[in-house]
């Protein structure tokens, strides 16, 4: 499905609001020197600032690793936000509000959620202000500092209460002229009556770009109705299934390391963050879900490490979340905690540096999975060896990676001290792979929109500050080498953008586009990052690909023509040794 689209109109507000060094200060220490801003790069090591943004400017510019870019750009590249996740957060912090374009499916949906966004962000404040300068957040207090939550703790996350009157956040909000109704689309009411959050420490539940969409609430004294912890109700912003807690605070120096760190419990993720763990998350309660897992994967994430209760629940947890890490090729270890411990108190009683002997000693997922199957089957027993072993090759199998699978089913062989040949390792992983491809239909992947689209998001994201991009581009491939329209539409456009140097940013891209359907295709393809590491190698590659598809493509053509009957001998001999030479020919990158 593609992603939603913004008027133009309410783009170009947008446009015009924005302050590069207001968008960069909170991530760059700037001095001013003349009519420019200087800092040290961010994005590379450097004693002499090189980072330079002139006054008035939409751009910033590196002399020394040559990063170029404006506010978008650094956002995805500094920040790791995806396209639409850096405008909405522009918008929300210069206080534009983005317009849907009209769509009959969009009507009747209830308040807009820039307008859910700031009433959960009040109730956040104000949850945050009774516990911390009022009377009523003593016995709170005194019972979080019981469990060795400081103020700066619950300064830092914003940690709040509600107190045990179930109208309170309603006539707070009824002063400041805000509906039930809306009260009630952002999960703080039931049904229009009761505030939904009585008598509990409040934390809140933030995106992935800061923005409070909910609350989990804990209650501090038994006498509270209800269970240990209750989450705000799905809500348009708040889906369960689709949150990582945490994920704000760490997303950078989670895309920066490429691991996470994966607990239970909320208050565990943010214990972790604060003790410098900042690549910590945690689900909402629920399993983890294909949903957060893809998050990871966009973040380039490839190593996780699962830090749940040892007791039976959480070794069930980690072994089927690690089941679905390893699915998607991200390799996971276990952590063996100490028993009725959770990484909360194991930092409050040992320290970090317990914690990070953890890490180190952590189990890689197949270990652990053998060593507790194990438990649970005689493995003396010639049989219970077979049932143990056929059990882990039959979730190998459902991978879907072929080298995993491969890779996995030798490990596999060497834990179970099987001989290799009893484990069907060459023939089980190729048709892994097979059985894979012929259970998708057409409709489920397009090799050819894959490709395209991968060529556009490179030069989309990168080509501005990397011209050398745009120059093979154009020296290797034209508008025939497409075979998607909405690509083939979109390259030529920005190509002719930077040709004729117009190309002012992404965004005002975006707002030009009078095509829906480019404007829509654009905003779901930048969803997705790219990986700065290797951009130019990769960018070749793509390149490459493409050149080596229509060659392919032609030889077929010529192919063809040579089995039809409708060209005379000599033709055909013409078509012959044209088919020749092009095999011979394989294209070449003009780098």
């Amino acid at each position: 499905m593609f992603m939603k689209t913004y008027t133009k109109e309410s783009l170009e507000r947008l446009r015009s609001r924005i302050d590069l060094i207001e968008v960069l200060s909170p991530y760059v220490d700037f001095s001013t020197s003349g009519s420019y801003f200087k800092a040290r790069c961010p994005f590379h090591d450097e004693k002499t600032p090189s980072f330079v943004i002139a006054r008035s400017d939409t751009h910033y510019h590196c002399y020394g690793c040559s990063a170029h870019g404006d506010a978008i750009s650094f956002l995805m590249n500094h920040q790791k936000m995806s396209f639409i996740e850096a405008v909405e957060y522009l918008a929300d912090k210069f206080n534009i509000n983005l317009e849907m374009n009209e769509n009959e499916n969009d009507k009747n949906l209830g308040p807009p959620k820039k307008a859910i966004k700031e009433v959960l962000d009040l109730a956040s404040r104000f949850y945050h202000f009774l516990l911390v300068h009022t009377d009523n957040g003593k016995d709170a207090l005194k019972y979080l500092f019981d469990r060795g939550i400081d103020l700066d703790f619950i300064k830092t996350f914003q940690i709040g209460l509600t107190l045990n009157d179930p109208y309170h956040l309603q006539r707070f909000c009824q002063d400041k002229k805000i509906s039930k109704e809306l009260l009630y689309q952002a999960g703080l009411v039931k049904n229009g009556e009761k505030d939904f959050f009585t008598n509990r420490i409040m934390i809140p539940i933030k995106d992935a770009i800061g923005s409070v969409i909910g609350f989990t609430a804990r209650k501090y004294k038994e006498d509270t109705f209800g269970g240990k912890y209750i989450n705000t109700p799905e809500t348009p912003l708040f889906k369960k299934s689709k949150v990582l807690f945490g994920l704000n605070y760490s997303r950078k120096n989670i895309a920066k390391q490429r691991k996470a760190i994966v607990v239970e419990g909320q208050i565990d993720a943010l214990r972790l963050i604060h003790f410098g763990f900042t690549i910590a998350i945690a689900s909402q309660g629920t399993a983890f879900t294909l949903d957060h897992t893809q998050q990871l994967i966009n973040l380039g994430v490839n190593q996780v490490y699962l830090a749940l209760d040892s007791d039976k629940a959480g070794i069930e947890a980690a072994i089927k979340a690690g089941d679905q890490f390893q699915k998607h090729a991200i390799e996971t270890y276990i952590l063996n905690l100490p028993p009725n411990m959770d990484p909360d108190s194991i930092l409050i009683e040992y320290g970090p540096k317990y914690f990070e002997k953890l890490i180190l000693e952590s189990s890689d997922y197949l270990s652990f999975l053998v060593e507790n199957l194990s438990k649970k089957i005689n493995v003396k027993s010639p049989s219970g060896k077979n049932e143990l072993v056929q059990m882990i090759v039959e979730r190998i199998k459902k991978w879907d990676h072929p080298l995993m699978v491969h890779e996995s089913l030798r490990k596999l062989a060497k834990l179970t001290q099987t001989p290799e040949k009893m484990i069907p390792i060459e023939s089980e992983a190729p048709n892994i792979y097979i059985k894979k491809q012929a259970d998708l239909s057409f409709s489920d992947i397009n090799p050819d929109l894959i490709l395209e689209t991968d060529l556009l998001r490179q030069l989309f994201l990168q080509g501005s500050s990397k011209p050398e991009l745009i120059e093979i581009a154009e020296n290797n491939i034209t508008e025939e080498y497409f075979k998607i329209r909405v690509c083939k539409n979109l390259y030529l456009k920005f190509i002719k953008a930077i040709k004729e140097n117009t190309l002012k940013d992404l965004l005002s891209f975006a707002i030009d586009l009078e095509n829906t359907e480019e404007r829509l295709f654009l905003s779901e393809m930048l969803q997705k990052k790219i990986n700065l590491d290797k951009l130019k190698e990769n960018f070749i590659n793509t390149i490459q690909k493409i050149l080596d598809r229509y060659w392919m493509e032609k030889r077929e053509e010529i192919k063809l023509k040579i089995h039809s009957a409708n060209f005379s001998d000599d033709e055909v001999l013409e078509l012959a040794k044209e088919f020749d030479d092009l095999k011979n020919q394989r294209p070449t990158i003009v780098l």
